[in-house]
């Protein structure tokens, strides 16, 4: 059986969740989470999302992102293809990093979104 759709449309607010596969850690030195941040940075021009809010977790991230366009699916999979590639070539591993697609939960902006950019905020 497919997996559900992602529902996209322009100008989304999402919660996107990424962990690490099987609870492995993601991000084993502080430079790991500088490159991720420099992936997720220069993903901004080309699809044009924002990031309002983020946390770097040891085995997984937080992202409270909105896209102008309907474009998540496109972003998630330049962001962690991009960031496992540099994780296996630097630690010299093979195999899955993170577990399975990202969580990307839709947020309304007017009742949720400060209450979770203030989670996210909190989260570390």
């Amino acid at each position: 059986m497919a997996r559900p759709l992602r529902i996209e449309y322009p100008g989304a607010l999402y919660h996107v969740i990424s962990r690490g596969n099987a609870c492995q850690k993601i991000f084993l030195s502080d430079a790991d989470k500088e490159r991720f941040l420099l992936f997720l940075e220069s993903g901004v021009e080309p699809f044009g999302y924002r990031v309002h809010a983020y946390c770097l977790m040891d085995n997984h991230y937080h992202l409270l992102m909105e896209t102008p366009n309907a474009n998540l699916s496109r972003i998630l999979h330049r962001l962690n293809s991009g960031y496992t590639t540099y994780f296996s070539r630097k630690h010299k591993r093979t195999g899955h990093l993170l577990q399975g697609r990202p969580r990307a939960l839709l947020v309304d902006k007017d009742t949720y979104g400060l209450e979770l950019s203030r989670y996210i905020h909190l989260a570390q």
